[in-house]
């Protein structure tokens, strides 16, 4: 095997290898923090300032042994008198679903809930680690070969 081959091998193997502690989420809600709804209209420091972000391993009590990951949640409540009103919700979750993202329909409003497993991921759509993964592993093999 060539060292350029062997450090390719290596330098993909290290890439998949993923460990966490803790996971940090943003935690708001848009019915008390209008930010909430967007939170990528905002720059990094601004962002800091008006949404909070939490450590769910510390901020949330353990209540099984699975590892908590982010949540998001979509409202769209329906009033009977009133316009229907959009809620945001960002926090930690801790029971996995078994997609992604998934949503209800129930009578009085329509909910759409993703959950995700990095730092910061819950403030806006984003890849989870298996398709960052594949993509990496793309690009190095057309590196390799297209020299």
């Amino acid at each position: 095997m060539s060292p350029n081959t062997m450090l390719l091998s290596i330098t993909i193997l290290l890439s998949m290898v993923y460990k966490s502690t803790a996971i940090y989420c943003f935690y708001c809600n848009s019915a008390n923090n209008s930010a909430c709804i967007d939170p990528t209209k905002f720059d990094d420091e601004m962002r800091g300032r008006i949404i909070p972000i939490i450590n769910c391993d510390t901020a949330v009590p353990r209540v099984n042994e699975y590892a908590f990951f982010c949540r998001k949640i979509v409202q769209t409540i329906y009033h009977p008198h009133k316009d229907s009103e959009l809620r945001v919700t960002r926090g930690c979750g801790w029971v996995r679903h078994e997609k992604d993202c998934y949503r209800a329909d129930n009578r009085d409003h329509l909910e759409t809930v993703c959950q995700c497993f990095s730092d910061h991921c819950n403030s806006a759509e984003s890849l989870n680690s298996t398709t960052a993964s594949a993509l990496f592993v793309a690009l190095a093999v057309c590196l390799y070969f297209y020299r």
